[in-house]
This record gives structure tokens, sequence and C-alpha cells, in this order.
């Protein structure tokens, strides 16, 4: 997964599905090629962030110029490039 076709989406509302980020880039003429809602291993409630990936980064440019301040279910988007993940000990650090 190449980091410069990935955006980070956060401010989701709880209730917002992997369908309708698809929905949304779909209507915006933007196809991604994954998106993931980030869940609680425990509960599987949304943690309000995901992800999605682009096959070009001009793509994943347009996706972010398109959706970040965007309303979605009465929050607006926060979108930008993904970055790498950091380690983390085993106490979540």
């Amino acid at each position: 997964m190449e980091e410069q076709k990935k955006i980070y989406m956060g401010n989701l509302e709880f209730g917002v599905t992997e369908d309708d980020i698809k929905k949304l880039l779909t209507e915006k003429g933007i196809t991604p090629t994954a998106v993931r809602v980030i869940t609680d291993k425990f509960t599987g409630r949304s943690k309000g962030f995901g992800f999605a990936e682009f096959d070009t980064e001009e793509e994943t440019e347009k996706a972010i110029e398109a959706l970040n301040g965007q309303d979605l279910n009465g929050r607006a988007l926060q979108v930008n490039k993904a970055r790498k993940m950091k380690p983390r000990d085993d106490f979540g650090n």
C-alpha cells in the first residue's frame, strides 16, 4: 500500500459506513480501490476515522480537494494524505 495514494479521513460521524464514503467519492467522479472505516476491536463501533486508497496520485489529490471540509452526516470531514503509522510499544504509547 503506497502512502502517496492513500488518504486519511477524520471527523467521521460514528454511523458513517464504508459504503457511504464510496458513494460520496463516486458522486464526485472519483473511484477508490479500497475504503476502510476503523473500528474498535472490542465494540465494533467506529473510531471516527478511516482511509481510502486510489490507483494514482492524481486521484488521491482530487479526493483530498473534493472531500476536505465536505459535510457528511452533519460533520465536516478532515481529509489529507495518510502518514505511515509510528511503531508503538505494548501499552499503546
